[in-house]
């Protein structure tokens, strides 16, 4: 039976599930009263009321972009449980075929200790009660006195009892491998169902993304034009303004970067192998974000760090963002954010603890900015740190 499991198969039978069985439910949000071509024209047409037009429009801009990125949020949260459920599948099924070897050659063994057994009882069959032993008496060519024929009788006794007990224990430790084999394979089943469920989860969330990005985009086609009637500039300087006024809004979740002690010394990075990995990196920028993404051409947060610094011949963990941070934990290789090097790895958290999940992984490029596969909406980038959820610690996978 072949158990082998991977995250596209786990992905193409929950995405059936999603097209044939799932219900995906729209997300809801308020929805806010749109200005009128009509009432913003009227608007231009006086200072105070013109100014408050513009406020009253990057208002419900912000707001969108608000709504979009607790979305997006929810999605990273989702897509890493799904990556940290098929890690565990990915576990247990290197378990299964490991045990599936050993339980076909302990069987093989068996087998063999089997049928020598039905050797022997034959023999005996034929040969009578005494068998080989009373043989052993009766020839003279081969036995010369008593005590020879005695302990002939006891060697063969012994060597018949030393065989039976062998087979019994073969047997034994074939039927203990199956039996462990067994509940292996239901442990995997159960795991993998679970992952199924939560990529259904996730994928259902990323959707809901989607579908507030696309609503959010054409709405967002006529406020750009309307700002920019407004204040007599283009839309696409308003829709850059929008944004830059959205990236704003989500630093004021945090202020500053985290501030940690140190744990422990941890050594400079390998400038030689960080620009490998980041050269990799910044090669798929632009790329789309797909859940469980690694290369060639679609990514998620942890799938672009992974392979970027596989690129580099380093390995950083699953294609998780917790088991990344737990790799570099278990290496000593973590720093406070105070001390990050170009090339370190940064992790978003809603939790504090150590043992915490990290939904969310980025490169760091130092100067406080970072390159993310950040979420279904939006491509690979570069983009100013973020410090709202940032976890106080970075990852030196170089060092």
């Amino acid at each position: 039976m072949n158990t082998r499991f991977s995250r596209a198969i786990i992905a193409s039978a929950a995405a059936a599930a999603l097209v044939f069985g799932a219900t995906v439910v729209a997300p809801s949000w308020a929805v806010p009263s749109y200005p009128s071509a009509a009432e913003v024209a009227a608007a231009k047409k006086n200072v105070s009321a013109k100014k408050a037009m513009i406020a009253r429009i990057e208002k419900i801009v912000q707001e969108l972009a608000v709504e979009a990125n607790k979305l997006g949020r929810v999605a990273q949260i989702k897509g890493e449980a799904f990556n940290q459920a098929q890690d565990a599948v990915d576990a247990i099924t290197a378990k299964v075929n490991s045990l599936q070897a050993q339980a076909d050659a302990a069987n093989a063994e068996a087998d063999k200790a089997k049928a020598q057994l039905g050797q022997i009882a034959a023999q005996m069959y034929r040969d009578g009660t005494g068998g080989t032993s009373l043989n052993l008496f009766l020839n003279a060519s081969v036995a010369d006195d008593l005590l020879y024929k005695l302990g002939a009788q006891e060697k063969v006794a012994q060597q018949s009892d030393t065989i039976y007990n062998r087979s019994l224990a073969k047997q034994k430790y074939a039927q203990s491998l199956t039996d462990e084999l067994a509940g292996a394979k239901t442990e995997l089943a159960t795991k993998a169902t679970a992952a199924k469920t939560l990529f259904v989860e996730a994928q259902t969330a990323a959707n809901a993304v989607q579908v507030k990005v696309d609503a959010n985009n054409k709405l967002n086609k006529t406020f750009y034009s309307q700002l920019a009637v407004l204040q007599n500039t283009s839309a696409e300087l308003e829709r850059q303004r929008a944004e830059g006024l959205a990236a704003e809004a989500r630093q004021n979740a945090g202020t500053s970067k985290p501030v940690a002690p140190e744990l422990y010394a941890v050594g400079d990075a390998d400038s030689g192998k960080v620009q490998i990995a980041l050269d990799f990196a910044k090669a798929q920028l632009g790329e789309r974000y797909v859940l469980g993404g690694m290369g060639p051409d679609v990514w998620d947060c942890s799938g672009i760090t992974k392979a970027g610094y596989a690129a580099a011949g380093i390995y950083i963990g699953t294609h998780s963002a917790t088991n990344q941070f737990n790799t570099m934990a278990s290496a000593r290789k973590l720093v406070p954010l105070s001390q990050a090097q170009v090339g370190d790895l940064m992790w978003y958290s809603q939790e504090s603890s150590f043992n915490g999940d990290k939904y969310h992984v980025v490169f760091y490029l130092g100067g406080d900015m970072m390159l993310e596969a950040p979420n279904p909406a939006r491509t690979v980038r570069i983009v100013p740190l973020r410090y709202g959820e940032l976890f106080p610690y970075a990852g030196r996978p170089s060092a």
